[in-house]
């Protein structure tokens, strides 16, 4: 029996949430259970939860996310959710380094060799729109994400409506026909909103538009589905399949669950399989650090109905480090034309440099989410 020893939680910046648990054979897994703003309190978590671990058998993984998700009276929700996803993505680098292999072929075996990838581009003015899009394709993306606004009043203007569409129109200019350009709504939009400047973006064939109201309101995301055309995605901050089934029965045509807050690979596999049925492609939310991007990836590599794949090198706000500077050796997750070739290594394919982490823990983080508000005082997602 491969026996867990003992469970260490690392507060690394730019806002990261690093979990690595260690096994009697010294082998060692690597998770990450950020919440961004949230991650102090995700750390606590990860604590209580390693009660249910500690003696326990390592390669018992479902086992294990039963127990963590199911076990006590209070479920779900973004903080448990992420504990477990941390702690559920080093057991499974645990086990693909005891059996020799990455962890896609745990899962089942590569249905692909590569995999896509976009990053996310700023601009609040066109003119900007294009500067950052043409360095995004000068370093290799194929495909990028731009927000639709900043923002906006309850019911918008005609400038405000136009200045979203002056912003994506600049985007298709500088990315042509060959190149993609998701649109994300990050919330920051009503309903109202969302359906009329919907139609005005289908003369630019958007890759996807995400995230048109806010999770809680997921109940109207498929009235918006009904008034594009243009494919509707959303995911980030649903954390099971339950709170998936209703979206995917409404409409969307993409998925993006974190793996860092939808309970790890074991539950992100699920969600995919009940995407599958309802013809949904899967685009997995990842604008953090390198262990989550690896998990990511992994799946991936296993997911016959995965779309394309987020990441954040090089994004603005990691601020005192960047995805790479983490791991060893920063090649297996660079990427090349636009793809990052399917990894090798065994468990989830990266190298962690634990004194760069260790290091880095000592000095910690404080990162909070902005709080801002609708132009007439309402509160908005930031």
């Amino acid at each position: 029996m491969t026996t867990i020893a003992r469970v260490e939680t690392f507060l690394v910046a730019p806002r990261w949430l690093f979990v690595r648990v260690e096994t009697d054979s010294g082998v060692v897994g690597w998770g990450e259970a950020t919440c961004e703003g949230r991650s102090e309190t995700v750390r606590t978590a990860v604590e209580q939860l390693s009660e249910l671990l500690i003696g326990r058998d390592a390669l018992r993984i479902e086992d294990h996310w039963q127990v963590l998700t199911k076990a006590s009276f209070y479920r779900g929700g973004p903080i448990l959710a992420s504990a477990v996803a941390g702690l559920d993505q080093a057991l499974w680098d645990i086990a693909g380094k005891h059996f020799g292999a990455p962890v896609h072929q745990l899962l089942g075996g590569p249905v692909r060799d590569r995999i896509r990838v976009y990053g996310w581009v700023g601009g609040d003015e066109p003119a900007e729109v294009r500067d950052q899009i043409a360095a995004a394709v000068a370093s290799g993306l194929t495909a990028v994400k731009m927000n639709a606004s900043g923002r906006m009043s309850s019911v918008a203007s005609v400038a405000e409506l136009d200045g979203v569409v002056r912003r994506v129109a600049a985007a298709r200019e500088v990315l042509g026909e060959e190149r993609d350009v998701a649109v994300d709504f990050h919330g920051r939009f009503t309903l109202a909103n969302a359906r009329r400047v919907a139609p005005l973006l289908e003369p630019y064939r958007p890759f996807f538009l995400e995230e048109p109201v806010v999770p809680e309101n997921s109940h109207l995301i498929g009235e918006f589905v009904r008034s594009t055309s243009t494919p509707v995605s959303t995911g980030e901050r649903l954390y099971n399949r339950q709170e998936f089934l209703p979206v995917l029965q409404a409409g969307i045509a993409v998925a993006q669950p974190d793996l860092s807050h939808a309970g790890g690979i074991t539950e992100v596999r699920k969600i995919a399989a009940l995407a599958e049925v309802y013809d949904v492609q899967l685009a997995p939310h990842c604008p953090l650090g390198p262990i989550a991007l690896a998990a990511c990836l992994q799946v991936g590599f296993a997911t016959t109905n995965y779309l394309i794949q987020e990441q954040s090198i090089g994004i603005h706000y990691n601020l005192g480090a960047d995805v790479l500077d983490y791991c060893v050796d920063k090649t297996p997750l660079t990427f090349v034309d636009g793809y990052v070739e399917r990894l090798r290594a065994p468990g989830l394919g990266i190298e962690i440099d634990e004194h760069a982490v260790r290091t880095a823990d000592k000095r910690g983080h404080a990162w909070r989410s902005p709080t801002w508000r609708h132009l007439d005082g309402s509160y908005a997602e930031w």
